[in-house]
Formats: C-alpha cells, sequence, structure tokens
C-alpha cells in the first residue's frame, strides 16, 4: 500500500518541476547515449552500451519512484490547519528543558527537510514527538544518546 505524504503548494511544484526535467530533459539525453553506444558497433563487448542501458534503468526508476510520489502526494490547505496543537506545517517554539534554550521548528513533509532553514520532517523522531501536542505540554523525545524533554511554548502557520 503506498503512502499518502503531505505538500506545501512549493514542495509540490518542486517535485513535479523535478520530473519534468527528469522526462523532458534527461530521459532524451538517456535514449542518444544508447543510440551513440549502439552505433559503435558489436553490443556484446561494448562497455560504453552496458553503462548507457544501466543508467537508463536507474533514471527510469527514479522517475517512476517520483510519478508514484506525486500520485500520493496531497496539497496541504493551510487555512484549514488547527493551530491549538502541532500538526505539519505548524511553526513550533520549544524550550529544551534540560539547559533552557529555545529553538523553532516548522514541520514539514520528508522531502522538503531543510535543517538549516528550521524545517524539520514530520517523520523525524523530534517531528513525531511534537504531533498533537499543545501549547504547555511536555514532548519527551528518545534520540540515540537518551530523551529529550521539550516544552511547547508556541504554535503557529506561517
Amino acid at each position: 500500500m503506498s503512502n499518502v505524504s503531505y505538500y506545501t503548494a512549493e514542495g509540490l511544484k518542486k517535485l513535479k518541476e523535478e520530473l519534468n526535467q527528469l522526462r523532458d530533459v534527461e530521459r532524451p539525453l538517456a535514449s542518444q547515449a544508447i543510440a551513440e553506444a549502439r552505433d559503435k558497433g558489436d553490443l556484446s563487448e561494448n562497455a560504453e552500451y552496458d553503462a548507457a542501458k544501466e543508467a537508463q534503468g536507474l533514471l527510469e526508476l527514479k522517475i517512476a519512484k517520483l510519478e508514484e510520489t506525486l500520485a500520493n502526494a496531497r496539497l496541504i490547505d493551510e487555512s484549514q490547519l488547527d493551530t491549538s496543537k502541532v500538526l505539519v506545517l505548524s511553526t513550533v517554539k520549544l524550550r529544551n528543558k534540560q539547559n533552557g534554550m529555545e529553538m523553532k521548528y516548522t514541520l514539514v513533509a520528508e522531502s522538503e527537510a531543510d535543517l538549516k532553514s528550521g524545517k524539520i520532517s514530520v517523520t523525524s523522531p523530534i517531528g513525531k514527538g511534537l504531533l498533537g501536542k499543545k501549547v504547555g505540554d511536555t514532548a519527551s523525545i528518545s534520540v540515540p544518546n537518551g530523551t529529550l524533554k521539550f516544552e511547547i511554548l508556541e504554535i503557529t502557520r506561517n
């Protein structure tokens, strides 16, 4: 069974652009490389042909995976999201109870995660631990070096 993934409009647009790039640019280039290698003679001893065929197979696999991801992608209507608890696309302000440090994360789909810009995946340990929590709740999150406790200070939408 396929997994449904939720995306922002920006994330869905990036997926579609990547798929179009693979279909419209990379696929014809792979076919051209195979044709050029085929023209060089005996296919049984043609390493260039074998490499081109393998590259085409990997490209087709990547295209198929992206098509499946897009088929199971759902656009999130941000106006319909509840701000009383942590959900996908929530921006959450947290305080680490051990050291008092405050941080802010936005929970996004796995493919949109970017820690540098404060976007973490809902499937990450912290993302999973925060889902469903409300302001004032404490989230206990198991990480490889123990358990972190975060207090939810604020939940907003961008």
